[in-house]
């Protein structure tokens, strides 16, 4: 039990942990071509499996019929979105990458969805968003630069129905909030203030419930209850 406590146990139990949370849904053969047609392009590093797999399970907790990604990628997240939506379901995915959207539409396909279970828009974030209606959509999922993330949450809130889940990826846990000082860790990653900035909107808005789940790089969710 010593090893629990000692910051050297700490962190072989946190790798631990992530390991087996990756590998307990590993991806399938449409997800590894995903990734794979990710790594040709470069600069586009698709969500790790738990991630996808706590997306899916949010996705199927409330029943999604309608969801926003920001930041397409190569499919990845598009696909476990899909797979957590119900079979109606429709999602809608923005990135200002054409090359990423053609990947992902191929492996949208190679998953088994048909073109009128999503629609990809071209185009930055920020200009799209206010062309979609308002408390109309179940879930929003932000994977794309974090600096513009204050901006995706206010989006998300008007976008979002009551009852539904805004998250957001790559969200670092700092060593400080970890209980641990920085020199007992390797833990690393953004720790910029629009990040800080989302985390503590989501913890002291009384319209929000939010939740971190130490998954991948950190994704931070919250449901909008008023």
């Amino acid at each position: 039990m010593r090893s629990v406590f000692c910051p050297g146990g700490i962190i072989a139990t946190v790798h631990a942990a992530l390991g087996y949370a990756d590998g307990y849904l590993p991806e399938d053969e449409p997800l590894l071509a995903a990734r794979a047609n990710a790594d040709d392009l470069g600069g586009c590093e698709p969500i790790r499996p738990a991630t996808g797999a706590a997306l899916r399970f949010l996705a199927a907790a409330i029943g999604t019929r309608t969801a926003v990604e920001i930041g397409t990628g190569c499919g990845s997240s598009g696909i476990w979105l899909l797979r957590g939506m119900r079979p109606d379901g429709v999602l809608t995915s923005v990135d200002l990458e054409p090359e990423y959207q053609r990947m992902a539409r191929k492996a949208y396909a190679e998953a088994g969805f048909v073109a009128n279970r999503y629609r990809l828009i071209l185009g930055r974030a920020l200009d799209v968003l206010p062309r979609l209606s308002d408390g109309t959509y179940d879930l929003v999922f932000c994977d794309t630069d974090v600096r513009e993330y204050p901006d995706y949450l206010e989006a998300a809130l008007r976008l979002l129905r009551v009852g539904g889940i805004v998250a957001f990826d790559d969200v670092v846990i700092p060593p400080e909030l970890a209980g641990l000082e920085a020199a007992e860790t390797d833990w690393g990653g953004p720790d910029l203030p629009q990040v800080r900035e989302v985390a503590e909107i989501l913890r002291a808005d009384d319209r929000l419930t939010p939740l971190f789940l130490p998954v991948g790089e950190g994704l931070l969710a919250a449901v909008k209850r008023a």
